[in-house]
């Protein structure tokens, strides 16, 4: 049984104060638990270990896609092929991600769900809010696993110094400058957005906001901002899968500009590969000992119990669980019914007294860096709570 500890919530006004409005899920119940999940210090060890050693084979599973023109098999859109190649060649910064874990507490081995490398939500309330719950509760508020802050806006500078001592980026700072875009009418999004942008300004970037549709795009120059600054870096909280479908030609804009310029996008166009669920049956085919993975391919599994999920989805839409029999035992409906799926061998999650399923977040950036919790049903959804988590 999964561990937890009762604290007092942060209330709706102060969650506003700090611009979290999304405090509230649609069914009117909190967003954020007034629980805390228990952990110990070995077992965040083991995830801290194991987003590292699986983000090292992400990229070799990767390479592995690139050098074999695997790109249809993960369902990437043929028109991003392109800029996924750049981007590699290029060795552009992957600037963060989150994988998604079952497993890690209560005895239970980590196993990987997914990597959302492109675009990962509950950053906000991993780096800040659950900080804030253990301040509020007169906690010890370093008594977590959570460097994201820091080691984001590290990453910030190594878009600079590359490998080197993110120290070293203060002589370049003057140079260059990032310009950080999300979807208007989205506040999560946008809370998110610039939130990054906070952190890049402390590393020592010149940066700017605006919002998608306000967003300038010239082939042979560059990015701009509605003032007319050209920006070296772009960050976009928007799905490169969905750029794709775009009708209004901004994917061939991009990727003329790409092409063109020395404009960096983040995250940049490979973190489709890492994005799409078909990485998993690539890894497994790589690493079919690691203890992290769960048997994956595009066919059902022979008398297994297991999930299917689309190759590209948001918050569990279009997933089956199936018993070892094929009998269907949960679905959910969605909208990604276009792309291909793949099955996965079922994991269990921790559950806690009430059978409530726990999936552990790892967030990586350089490192593994942060974790936070998501608890809900059998099939984790956008109803799901946030819950932060303490070192005992």
């Amino acid at each position: 049984m999964i561990q937890l500890e009762k604290v007092k919530p942060i209330s709706p006004a102060l969650m506003e104060e700090v611009g979290m409005s999304w405090h509230t899920d649609p069914d009117g119940q909190p967003y954020v638990a007034d629980e805390i999940v228990q952990v110990t210090e070995a077992e965040v060890d083991a995830y801290y270990n194991a987003a590292n050693e699986l983000y090292d084979m992400f990229v070799e599973a990767a390479q592995h896609v690139i050098d074999n023109d695997r790109f249809l098999e993960l369902d990437i859109p043929f028109n991003l092929v392109d800029q996924i190649n750049r981007s590699w060649e290029n060795d552009h910064r992957h600037l963060y991600g989150r994988f998604d874990f079952a497993g890690g507490v209560d005895g239970l081995p980590i196993k990987l769900i997914e990597f959302n490398a492109d675009t990962p939500t509950s950053l906000f309330e991993t780096a800040v809010v659950q900080w804030a719950l253990l301040k509020a509760n007169g906690m010890d508020e370093a008594a977590q696993f959570n460097t994201v802050y820091d080691s984001i806006r590290n990453n910030f500078c190594r878009l600079v110094t590359g490998e080197e001592d993110p120290e070293t980026f203060g002589q370049y700072y003057n140079y260059q400058n990032i310009l950080f875009s999300s979807i208007r009418d989205l506040p999560e999004d946008e809370r998110t957005v610039r939130f990054l942008q906070q952190m890049a300004s402390d590393a020592g970037f010149q940066t700017d906001f605006c919002y998608l549709d306000e967003t300038g795009f010239l082939e042979e120059q560059g990015i701009f901002s509605p003032e007319d600054i050209r920006f070296d870096y772009w960050f976009k909280l928007y799905p490169w899968e969905d750029i794709a479908l775009q009708t209004d030609g901004i994917n061939g804009i991009l990727d003329e500009i790409t092409r063109n310029t020395d404009t960096v996008i983040l995250n940049p166009a490979y973190t489709l590969l890492y994005q799409s669920k078909g990485i998993m049956k690539v890894l497994y085919e790589l690493f079919p000992d690691s203890p992290y993975l769960l048997e994956t391919r595009y066919e059902p599994l022979q008398g297994k119990q297991q999930v299917s999920k689309t190759m590209f989805g948001r918050e569990g839409a279009n997933t089956t669980i199936y018993d070892a029999a094929g009998k269907i035992l949960h679905q959910t409906p969605g909208e990604y019914n276009r792309y291909r799926s793949i099955y996965q061998e079922f994991a269990a999650y921790p559950k806690d007294s009430q059978g409530r399923s726990y999936q552990a977040g790892v967030f990586f950036a350089w490192e593994a860096c942060g974790l936070g919790f998501r608890r809900g049903g059998d099939v984790l959804d956008n109803l799901s709570k946030f819950v932060a988590h303490r070192v005992v």
